[in-house]
Protein backbone atom coordinates (compact mmCIF):
# COMPACT_ATOMS: atom_id res chain seq x y z
CA UNK A 1 0.00 0.00 0.00
CA UNK A 2 2.65 2.05 0.75
CA UNK A 3 4.33 1.65 -2.20
CA UNK A 4 1.13 2.43 -4.50
CA UNK A 5 0.71 6.35 -2.02
CA UNK A 6 4.06 6.61 -3.41
CA UNK A 7 3.36 5.93 -6.68
CA UNK A 8 0.50 8.31 -6.97
CA UNK A 9 2.67 11.28 -4.78
CA UNK A 10 5.62 10.86 -7.34
CA UNK A 11 2.39 10.54 -10.19
CA UNK A 12 0.73 13.97 -8.62
CA UNK A 13 3.97 15.95 -8.39
CA UNK A 14 5.43 15.53 -11.55
CA UNK A 15 4.91 18.82 -13.78
CA UNK A 16 3.90 17.68 -17.61
CA UNK A 17 5.36 19.35 -20.46
CA UNK A 18 2.55 21.35 -21.54
CA UNK A 19 1.68 22.50 -17.91
CA UNK A 20 5.59 23.28 -17.73
CA UNK A 21 5.71 25.35 -20.56
CA UNK A 22 2.45 27.06 -19.57
CA UNK A 23 3.89 28.23 -16.28
CA UNK A 24 7.56 29.34 -17.75
CA UNK A 25 5.17 31.35 -20.12
CA UNK A 26 3.41 33.04 -17.55
CA UNK A 27 6.90 33.56 -15.51
CA UNK A 28 8.24 35.31 -18.42
CA UNK A 29 5.49 37.92 -18.59
CA UNK A 30 5.85 38.54 -14.72
CA UNK A 31 9.03 38.92 -15.41
CA UNK A 32 8.99 41.05 -18.37
CA UNK A 33 6.21 43.18 -17.54
CA UNK A 34 8.36 44.44 -13.62
CA UNK A 35 11.53 45.11 -15.33
CA UNK A 36 9.35 47.14 -18.43
CA UNK A 37 7.44 48.85 -15.00
CA UNK A 38 10.64 49.15 -13.55
CA UNK A 39 12.04 50.94 -17.14
CA UNK A 40 9.71 53.70 -16.95
CA UNK A 41 9.63 54.60 -13.35
CA UNK A 42 13.63 55.32 -13.05
CA UNK A 43 13.37 56.78 -16.66
CA UNK A 44 14.12 60.99 -15.67
CA UNK A 45 10.86 62.86 -15.85
CA UNK A 46 12.89 65.82 -18.15
CA UNK A 47 13.76 62.73 -20.75
CA UNK A 48 11.49 64.06 -23.77
CA UNK A 49 12.28 63.68 -27.32
CA UNK A 50 14.86 66.19 -28.57
CA UNK A 51 13.92 69.46 -29.82
CA UNK A 52 15.11 70.59 -33.15
CA UNK A 53 16.67 74.07 -34.60
CA UNK A 54 14.32 76.55 -35.77
CA UNK A 55 15.94 77.29 -39.18
CA UNK A 56 15.40 80.36 -41.60
CA UNK A 57 14.65 78.74 -44.94
CA UNK A 58 13.76 81.76 -47.46
CA UNK A 59 11.63 84.54 -47.56
CA UNK A 60 7.55 83.43 -48.50
CA UNK A 61 7.10 86.52 -51.49
CA UNK A 62 10.30 84.81 -52.83
CA UNK A 63 9.38 81.38 -52.99
CA UNK A 64 7.88 81.00 -56.79
CA UNK A 65 5.80 77.81 -58.40
CA UNK A 66 8.56 75.32 -59.64
CA UNK A 67 11.55 76.79 -57.53
CA UNK A 68 13.94 75.23 -55.17
CA UNK A 69 16.03 76.22 -52.43
CA UNK A 70 18.45 73.90 -50.73
CA UNK A 71 19.83 74.21 -47.06
CA UNK A 72 21.10 72.46 -44.63
CA UNK A 73 18.92 70.53 -41.93
CA UNK A 74 18.90 69.58 -38.79
CA UNK A 75 22.96 70.65 -38.85
CA UNK A 76 25.38 71.23 -41.50
CA UNK A 77 25.68 67.71 -42.69
CA UNK A 78 22.46 67.16 -44.19
CA UNK A 79 21.35 68.43 -47.05
CA UNK A 80 17.70 69.80 -47.67
CA UNK A 81 15.02 70.36 -50.10
CA UNK A 82 12.40 73.34 -50.21
CA UNK A 83 10.60 73.13 -53.36
CA UNK A 84 6.99 74.96 -54.56
CA UNK A 85 5.14 72.74 -56.28
CA UNK A 86 2.07 73.99 -58.65
CA UNK A 87 -0.12 71.65 -56.66
CA UNK A 88 -1.13 71.01 -52.53
CA UNK A 89 1.23 68.45 -51.32
CA UNK A 90 0.74 66.24 -48.25
CA UNK A 91 2.61 68.67 -45.15
CA UNK A 92 2.49 71.63 -47.32
CA UNK A 93 2.25 74.77 -46.40
CA UNK A 94 1.71 78.50 -47.52
CA UNK A 95 -1.10 79.99 -49.13
CA UNK A 96 -2.06 76.82 -51.26
CA UNK A 97 -0.32 74.48 -49.26
CA UNK A 98 2.20 73.81 -51.80
CA UNK A 99 5.55 74.23 -50.21
CA UNK A 100 7.60 70.84 -48.77
CA UNK A 101 11.13 69.94 -47.93
CA UNK A 102 12.73 66.86 -48.19
CA UNK A 103 16.25 65.76 -46.56
CA UNK A 104 18.34 65.26 -49.74
CA UNK A 105 19.90 61.92 -48.94
CA UNK A 106 18.10 58.78 -50.77
CA UNK A 107 17.20 56.12 -48.10
CA UNK A 108 18.09 53.52 -50.25
CA UNK A 109 21.98 54.18 -49.87
CA UNK A 110 22.33 57.62 -49.29
CA UNK A 111 23.03 59.39 -52.62
CA UNK A 112 21.92 63.30 -52.85
CA UNK A 113 18.86 63.07 -54.86
CA UNK A 114 18.24 66.49 -57.20
CA UNK A 115 14.31 67.58 -58.31
CA UNK A 116 13.55 67.41 -61.80
CA UNK A 117 10.65 69.64 -61.91
CA UNK A 118 9.22 68.50 -65.40
CA UNK A 119 8.90 64.92 -63.73
CA UNK A 120 7.49 66.81 -60.63
CA UNK A 121 9.91 64.35 -58.25
CA UNK A 122 13.02 64.09 -56.69
CA UNK A 123 15.09 61.50 -58.57
CA UNK A 124 18.24 59.79 -57.04
CA UNK A 125 20.98 59.78 -59.76
CA UNK A 126 22.81 56.65 -58.47
CA UNK A 127 20.01 53.75 -58.61
CA UNK A 128 17.06 56.00 -60.20
CA UNK A 129 14.66 55.74 -56.49
CA UNK A 130 12.11 58.58 -58.07
CA UNK A 131 9.85 60.41 -54.87
CA UNK A 132 6.88 61.84 -54.94
CA UNK A 133 7.37 64.97 -53.09
CA UNK A 134 3.54 66.26 -53.27
CA UNK A 135 2.93 62.37 -51.46
CA UNK A 136 4.85 63.22 -48.43
CA UNK A 137 8.39 62.09 -50.23
CA UNK A 138 6.66 58.65 -51.09
CA UNK A 139 8.37 56.13 -53.40
CA UNK A 140 7.49 55.75 -56.81
CA UNK A 141 9.88 53.48 -58.09
CA UNK A 142 13.32 52.23 -57.36
CA UNK A 143 15.46 50.66 -54.57
CA UNK A 144 14.42 52.68 -51.98
CA UNK A 145 12.54 51.06 -49.44
CA UNK A 146 11.70 53.87 -47.33
CA UNK A 147 9.85 57.74 -48.47
CA UNK A 148 12.38 60.43 -47.92
CA UNK A 149 12.53 62.25 -44.61
CA UNK A 150 9.79 65.05 -44.59
CA UNK A 151 10.54 68.44 -43.14
CA UNK A 152 8.87 70.15 -41.02
CA UNK A 153 7.84 73.96 -42.05
CA UNK A 154 6.23 76.26 -40.80
CA UNK A 155 5.81 80.02 -41.79
CA UNK A 156 6.69 82.67 -39.38
CA UNK A 157 6.83 86.44 -40.07
CA UNK A 158 6.84 85.81 -43.70
CA UNK A 159 9.65 83.46 -43.54
CA UNK A 160 9.70 79.57 -44.27
CA UNK A 161 11.40 78.07 -41.60
CA UNK A 162 12.56 74.38 -40.63
CA UNK A 163 11.25 72.94 -37.67
CA UNK A 164 11.58 69.14 -37.59
CA UNK A 165 12.09 66.28 -39.40
CA UNK A 166 9.37 63.16 -40.12
CA UNK A 167 11.17 60.40 -40.92
CA UNK A 168 14.97 58.81 -40.38
CA UNK A 169 17.98 61.27 -42.17
CA UNK A 170 19.53 58.13 -44.13
CA UNK A 171 23.10 56.53 -42.19
CA UNK A 172 21.71 57.70 -38.36
CA UNK A 173 20.45 56.66 -35.38
CA UNK A 174 19.00 59.42 -34.45
CA UNK A 175 18.44 62.83 -36.81
CA UNK A 176 19.97 65.17 -33.65
CA UNK A 177 23.98 64.23 -33.56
Amino acid sequence: MDSEMNKDKSASSKLGRRDFLRLGGAAGVVAGTALTENAISSAPAHAQAPSYPVTDVAKLADIETGSEVTFNYPDDDSPAILVRLDQAAQGGIGPDESIVAFSLLCTHKGCVVGYKPERKMLLCPCHWSSFDPAKSGRIIIGQASEPLPQITLRITDGTVQAVGVDGLIYGRHTNIL
